[in-house]
């Protein structure tokens, strides 16, 4: 088992947004590592993915928090996604949400945050 300290983000398999998410996530939490789950559009997967989807997901997220430790998950949208074509403003709502269903897990983690990658690839959280 590697030493350090993991973050697990459920991000977009956009290769655009990996650089300056995994650049905020080891500044902002001070992590070592990224377990990078990706899905494309993971806010609409986590919002009105089938039941498959979503154990699908769980799981992956489960192992990194019950296996490598991680005590905080983030789920990330960005612009311009193509696995998820809505309004910016829809999506944020979406991120929010998703979090929320993140939250349900009740998993053993400190925090679960919504971020969203604008269109200058800087990340917010919403």
């Amino acid at each position: 088992m590697p030493k350090g300290t993991f973050v697990t983000a459920i991000s977009c398999i956009d290769g655009r947004t990996v650089e300056p998410e995994t650049a905020w996530l080891k500044q902002f939490y001070k992590a070592t590592y990224i377990d990078l789950i990706t899905e494309p559009g993971p806010e609409k997967k986590l919002t009105f993915g089938s039941k498959v989807i979503l154990d699908e997901i769980k799981e992956k997220v489960s192992i990194s928090v019950n296996a490598h430790k991680s005590h905080f998950i983030v789920v990330i949208g960005h612009y311009d996604c193509a696995g998820n074509p809505v309004s910016d403003i829809f999506r944020k709502k979406q991120l929010q949400e998703a979090a929320e269903v993140i939250r349900s897990w009740k998993l053993p983690v400190n925090e679960v945050k919504a971020l969203y990658v604008n269109e200058n690839w800087k990340l917010e959280e919403v």
